[in-house]
């Protein structure tokens, strides 16, 4: 099954227990992938492409799945 809600920066931060600034920050530096959707100039991500950016990113120790 597929979740296909949209993530903001602040929900990206809470998924990864940091700062939306901090989410701002991986994606000025490539580290986050493209934007699924950009809706007024902001950028969402699916839930599902949070997921699994984050189950593959460096540093992952177990963090949860939500």
């Amino acid at each position: 099954m597929t979740d296909a809600r949209l993530w903001s920066y602040k929900e990206i931060a809470a998924h990864i227990r940091v700062q939306p600034d901090t989410v701002r920050s991986y994606r000025k530096h490539g580290l986050l992938p493209p934007p699924d959707h950009v809706e007024g100039g902001r950028p969402f991500w699916y839930a599902d492409t949070v997921r699994a950016w984050a189950a593959a990113r460096p540093g992952n120790r177990g963090r949860r799945a939500d």
